[in-house]
């Protein structure tokens, strides 16, 4: 990876692989989209982009993008530390704080796609059902690992889904 993950980030997952990770609370800039999800990063790469830029703020990997329902998503560039304040915030994306999170993970190596990412978001619910012992608790989320420019056949991205223990 050419940057740095946030503070206390677990490295990705492997391709192929599914896994529960636990990620430390943290801090980024949000643009948030309605309509085409297929378009939501695209869409937000401008705004959030000039958000770190006009602040000075270095680019972390992985980009998030969590898709709250079938025409919202929210995507976010990450701050390298939850203590980072910017100077100023754009009307078109606020700074948001995300707490602590447990989570079930699927590396992915290819092309960003949305079918790519609704394959494994089955799979992932697949192993859900085979696992009662967790339960969704929140919104389904991608991470995004390499610039555009990377070949298609080398970018790495992760399908992943906030879990909890059912008690």
């Amino acid at each position: 990876m050419p940057t740095s993950l946030p503070e206390g980030f677990p490295e990705p997952t492997q391709a192929g692989v599914i896994e529960i990770k636990y990620y430390p609370a943290y801090r980024g800039v949000t643009y948030s989209h309605s309509g085409d999800l297929t378009q939501a990063t695209k869409a937000a790469f401008n705004p959030l982009f000039q958000h770190i830029s006009s602040n000075n703020i270095a680019m972390t990997t992985p980009v998030e993008a969590r898709y709250q329902d079938a025409s919202r998503a929210e995507v976010s560039f990450l701050y390298s530390s939850p203590q980072i304040s910017p100077q100023q915030v754009q009307s078109d994306v606020q700074v948001l704080d995300t707490e602590a999170m447990m989570v079930v993970s699927i590396g992915i190596q290819g092309a960003y796609t949305w079918e790519s990412y609704e394959t494994h978001l089955q799979k992932l619910q697949s192993w859900l059902q085979q696992n009662p012992q967790y339960q969704a608790v929140d919104s389904p989320r991608r991470l995004f690992y390499n610039s555009p420019m990377t070949p298609e056949s080398l970018k790495y991205s992760e399908v992943q889904i906030p879990i909890q223990k059912v008690s």
